[in-house]
């Protein structure tokens, strides 16, 4: 569905300010460059030996110190607000590369020598477009989002669940598990992203959150992948059902709940953005006047997506949108409409 690998955009002056405003700016002790400093590195396989596609980087003894140190102290900043305490029983247990990914992130494995518990973190070239996503995450879903921003370096809290196509493969099946809960939130995460064009949200893309309650178990979907937000000229791409990788929900969908059912999970879902639109006035409307200045993609991608729109909720208000921040803001009116 997605022909090519995205541009990346650069941070904007106006979006710059933003995250200056809203405290995502912060001079950070190690940049992403750094960390490409590495002398050696070998591949990461999982618990079971399967290839995970990372690979684990190695310093020489100087920097290995240095960077280590700094890591820590990035920690720090995101998690304690910069309180250094926190480091006193902490230490790097590894740093790894993604070689395939669009961005080639760095992911941190933090590890408290005291109980052996970790955690992660995520160091990678800062994008307009993931910062955008990363923000309308934040403002828009049910999930707050933990980021920072300095220079040309994004670091990104690790967002804990099961990758959506182990949840699919292994877990399904299990008697505890809930079929219509499980198609309720896809139908609900589904109309997430149209609403806020998040695009390419495949089952690589996101995680289940299953939570267990005392009666029920709980599902949520959550996105891990924001580097296409409000990019892609295709309406489809906005849509996760029409993934081939997510064909399986899909099915489940099928199953186990009727188009009467859907239609009030999809109302639902936009009652409840349009009252984050509400309680979020200013946040939002800071971050769409950024997104109407800058550019984040195409103008062949604006053409398409603005003409898709128009048609899918016909209204001609779409073609007079400019770019994609027009767009987003278009597409946000709509849930705001009786």
């Amino acid at each position: 569905m997605i022909d090519r690998k995205k541009e990346i955009y650069p941070i904007s002056i106006p979006l710059r300010k933003h995250l200056i405003k809203y405290g995502r700016e912060v001079d950070i002790p190690v940049h992403y460059k750094e960390l490409l400093r590495f002398i050696s590195s070998i591949s990461l396989y999982d618990s079971k030996g399967k290839d995970t596609l990372w690979e684990t980087v190695f310093y020489n003894e100087q920097d290995r110190a240095d960077i280590h140190y700094n890591l820590k102290k990035i920690y720090a900043i995101l998690k304690a607000e910069g309180d250094m305490s926190v480091m006193e029983h902490l230490y790097v247990d590894r740093v790894d590369l993604c070689t395939y990914g669009n961005t080639q992130p760095f992911r941190v494995r933090i590890v408290n020598r005291i109980n052996d518990n970790f955690d992660y973190f995520y160091v990678k070239l800062a994008d307009a477009s993931r910062v955008y996503g990363l923000e309308l995450e934040h403002l828009l879903s049910p999930n707050r989002i933990s980021y920072l921003v300095y220079k040309n370096t994004l670091i990104e809290e690790h967002i804990a669940g099961i990758p959506g196509e182990q949840f699919m493969r292994q877990h399904l099946d299990m008697p505890m598990q809930n079929p219509i809960r499980i198609c309720k939130e896809f139908v609900k995460f589904n109309e997430r992203c149209f609403v806020r064009l998040l695009g390419d949200m495949h089952s690589s893309n996101f995680v289940v959150d299953v939570t267990p309650d005392f009666e029920e178990t709980h599902y949520r979907i959550r996105a891990i992948d924001f580097d296409q937000q409000s990019y892609e000229g295709k309406k489809s791409v906005y849509l996760p059902q029409y993934f081939k990788q997510n064909n399986i929900l899909i099915q489940l969908g099928m199953k186990h709940i009727t188009p009467e059912s859907m239609a009030q999970y999809q109302k639902e879902e936009r009652a409840l953005i349009a009252f984050r639109l509400k309680t979020s006035t200013s946040e939002i409307e800071d971050i769409l006047h950024c997104m109407e200045k800058d550019t984040i993609s195409t103008p062949a991608n604006i053409s398409s997506l603005k003409q898709d729109l128009a048609k899918h909720y016909k209204t001609s208000t779409f073609l007079d949108c400019r770019n994609m921040g027009e767009i987003l803001r278009m597409s946000l009116r709509q849930v705001l409409k009786k």
